[in-house]
């Protein structure tokens, strides 16, 4: 890993393997602390066959391609418009820059914000990355509107 795979742009391509997510523009924001995946139909039931509490989502959007998780963390998170809300979380592989990294990403519906998914500065502490607001700033559509 060089140097440069160290330092993240406002914006960065991601894939989430497990999820089946590749090549998604995500945000990269030192303001949010930890980080969010758009996901829709998102329910905690129990699995028939064993009574197993899992979580059951779609995530961006993907109508065809429903997951389950059986190993989740529930928590509550102050939302972007200052509410209380309960966020289910999960470890996963994210793919940045050609690397691989772990990160626990909380499942949320975002279809009122500009970018499927948030890396938050929880994710960047713990990789000891920094951020250069002036890498892939093209991609910063938060920019546009504030013009």
């Amino acid at each position: 890993m060089n140097k440069s795979d160290k330092i993240f742009g406002i914006c960065e391509h991601v894939d989430i393997p497990e999820l089946g997510i590749h090549g998604v523009l995500a945000k990269i924001d030192t303001g949010a602390y930890s980080g969010a995946l758009h996901c829709s139909k998102i329910e905690e039931c129990k699995r028939e066959s064993d009574g197993k509490n899992i979580l059951r989502f779609t995530p961006s959007d993907n109508h065809s391609h429903s997951m389950e998780l059986s190993r989740y963390a529930r928590s509550y998170v102050r939302s972007s418009t200052g509410h209380r809300v309960k966020r289910y979380l999960f470890d996963t592989d994210i793919v940045i820059k050609e690397v691989t990294y772990r990160i626990r990403i909380g499942l949320s519906n975002r279809s009122d914000m500009n970018y499927e998914i948030l890396v938050g500065r929880r994710f960047l502490r713990e990789n000891n990355i920094l951020v250069d607001a002036r890498i892939n700033q093209e991609f910063d559509v938060d920019k546009e509107k504030k013009s």
